[in-house]
């Protein structure tokens, strides 16, 4: 593929064409399965909404298919501008049978929603969510699962490419390789997700039935929970989102989750392999733990300073489990979202906001800056202070354990620094944004914030009042959070030689 001094070539946009009509292939599958459940539930209207909305996108994708294929080898450069025009693509087809389901105010809205659920972001500017049907509700959880497990990765496991298949899948912001062929990889994280839901489905339903629910609602709900944890995505079925249950049960099992979700599926394989030392000593574990732990000991004080909660074992669930929200980046709220604004005081939002900025873990469902990012920066950091402290003759080595014992080189640690900087530039856009519409400070920066690390808790800025400039604003931020910048920067100089590029 050219590169950015020249304009790409037709068999470019092709190849870059084929993929995104497999894309929209997956896409259009997974749309059936909201479609014959609403004709099961007896919502046929939501149901030929779907019917239409996948006949859309499916035809789309076939027709793609049929008219761009054809030889050619992916390179490099193809694989990103893959990966991040089939973020920006799929929502704009999942959001069709959200519009024409009347609980949206414009199309605009429909996408942002959609982006939201691939994003696994989980804000939502959703009229009327309580009433919303079942049918629908579905399809904003499933495509926060399909979008946690990744849009390419599902493309991968179908269609399996050759040559431009570990770009297509680092494009989708995941680093590392876990077995030594990217369809294995692919693979191995379909199984980790498929026992995570044979395990923790029939226990949400159990806690969920002992919480009050009527049996269908307790699967209806113990299903779209799990897929909104397990991708950290953060849709719930009601407005109260998990607060709604009451349940300090349905509290601890979704945590467990969250956590799951959270975790690098490099380190499930270490588990897989009941190489729990390696998961002991990781450097993404620990500094995962640490700040977890250090996040939320700082925001309980802040609480108790506040007196927002009478009791410790109130202090500890709503505190807790927010702060456990924010750092998986799972946006699952336990309280009122302006109680953070009216309630909280100063210190324990501050941590939430902090807690959403780093994020999970690096190849997790999770977003933000990354764990594994600021655990190297730390290492560089202590590096830099004892090459101080030392002579200026003698050599300087920080290792980490990732799996194995590495030298912490510059050519890992410069990605790093690039990528959490880039991040930090991204949350302060949107926070200026938001104070260019008139929004303070704190809530301006804790929405951006959220949207850009694909959070979902919110302050109450996010809404069907939203203005139109946020709503887009949040919406790239939503897709370029989710691809971690490097594929969104990969479609803005496609878009650039494309139209400047030399002939």
């Amino acid at each position: 593929m050219a590169t950015s001094l020249f304009r790409p070539a037709r068999e470019d946009y092709r190849l870059v064409g084929l993929y995104l009509a497999r894309v929209l292939t997956v896409v259009g599958l997974v749309m059936v399965v909201p479609a014959l459940l609403g004709f099961a539930l007896g919502e046929p209207d939501p149901a030929w909404q779907f019917v239409f909305g996948a006949a859309l996108t499916l035809t789309v994708g076939q027709v793609g298919e049929w008219r761009l294929k054809g030889r050619g080898e992916l390179s490099h450069s193809h694989g990103m501008v893959i990966a991040g025009f089939a973020w920006l693509v799929a929502p704009l087809f999942g959001a069709v049978p959200l519009f024409l389901s009347g609980h949206f105010a414009s199309f605009l809205d429909a996408y942002f929603d959609a982006m939201s659920g691939f994003a696994t972001a989980g804000l939502t500017v959703i009229n009327d969510l309580d009433h919303l049907p079942d049918t629908v509700n579905l399809w904003r959880h499933m495509m926060q699962f399909v979008g946690g497990q990744g849009l390419v990765l599902v493309v991968l496991v179908l269609f399996a490419p050759g040559g431009g298949a570990t770009t297509m899948y680092v494009g989708e912001a995941r680093e590392e390789r876990i077995l030594p062929s990217v369809l294995s990889t692919a693979r191995f994280i379909g199984r980790v997700s498929v026992r995570w839901l044979a395990i923790a489905g029939p226990v949400l339903v159990a806690v969920l039935l002992a919480a009050g629910l009527r049996p269908w609602d307790a699967i209806f709900h113990g299903a779209t929970l799990f897929m909104a944890a397990f991708s950290t995505g953060g849709f719930a079925p009601t407005t109260a989102s998990v607060g709604f249950y009451h349940s300090a049960w349905v509290e601890a099992v979704l945590a467990v989750v969250m956590v799951g979700g959270a975790t690098s599926f490099g380190v499930h394989y270490l588990l897989w392999q009941r190489r729990r030392r390696a998961v002991a000593e990781h450097l993404e574990v620990r500094t995962f733990v640490v700040l977890l732990v250090g996040f939320t000991a700082i925001a309980l004080i802040g609480l108790w300073r506040t007196g927002a909660y009478a009791d410790v074992t109130s202090l500890l669930r709503r505190g807790g489990f927010y702060l456990l929200s924010a750092q998986t980046t799972t946006g699952f709220a336990t309280v009122p979202s302006r109680t953070l604004v009216a309630d909280w005081g100063t210190l324990a939002p501050a941590m939430v906001v902090t807690a959403m900025m780093i994020g999970a873990m690096s190849g997790s469902t999770g977003g933000g800056i990354k764990t594994i990012r600021v655990g190297l920066a730390l290492k560089g950091l202590r590096r830099e202070m004892r090459r101080v402290f030392q002579p200026s003759h003698a050599l300087t080595v920080e290792s980490y354990r990732a799996g194995r014992t590495q030298p912490l080189r510059p050519q890992v640690l410069e990605p790093a620094l690039m990528v959490l900087l880039g991040f930090l530039i991204l949350y302060a856009f949107g926070g200026l944004v938001g104070m260019f519409y008139g929004y303070p400070f704190d809530q301006a920066f804790f929405e951006s914030t959220s949207s850009g690390a694909t959070v979902g808790l919110s302050v109450g800025l996010t809404g069907p009042s939203l203005p139109v400039g946020l709503k887009l604003t949040y919406i790239l931020q939503m897709w370029m959070g989710r691809l971690e910048l490097v594929a969104a920067f990969a479609v803005f100089g496609f878009g650039y030689t494309s139209l400047r590029g030399r002939p």
